[in-house]
């Protein structure tokens, strides 16, 4: 006789973003790569603007480059992305996927790129996670 399981087998739904947070996921990803080689190629590594920002220049564009730069020194972008990758694989939603995502890609292209990898890497592992049961 062979023992017969008592519940039923189902398979979990894993996590898909929607056709509509999959568009705004992909409006937000275009935006924060267009957004991070603006900083990188338009402000940071532009010399007219580092020269006169060294000189001592008071502009929202030197206060703007000098936040970015700190941010970038400080690995802020890639753990804020590593940790929004973590709380996606374990608890999958489109706000935490939408979260790691852009601050990967400002990571990506503002000089974070070890921690930025690897939270894109479990951001991808996570799309193999059965969705929250929770709406």
């Amino acid at each position: 006789m062979s023992p017969v399981p008592d519940a039923k087998v189902t398979s979990a739904k894993l996590f898909l973003p929607s056709r509509r947070a999959a568009a705004v996921l992909a409006v937000l990803g275009v935006a924060a790569a267009s957004a991070g080689l603006f900083l990188r190629y338009g402000i940071i590594q532009n010399s007219v603007i580092g020269v006169a920002c060294e000189a001592g220049e008071e502009s929202l564009t030197c206060k703007v480059r000098l936040a970015v730069i700190l941010m970038f020194v400080k690995g802020i972008f890639g753990w804020v992305a590593l940790a929004a990758a973590c709380v996606q694989l374990w608890r999958p939603n489109v706000v935490a996927f939408g979260t790691g995502m852009v601050f990967a890609v400002f990571g990506l292209l503002l000089y974070n790129t070890r921690i930025s990898a690897l939270a894109v890497a479990l951001l991808v592992l996570s799309l193999a996670r059965p969705a929250s049961l929770e709406r």
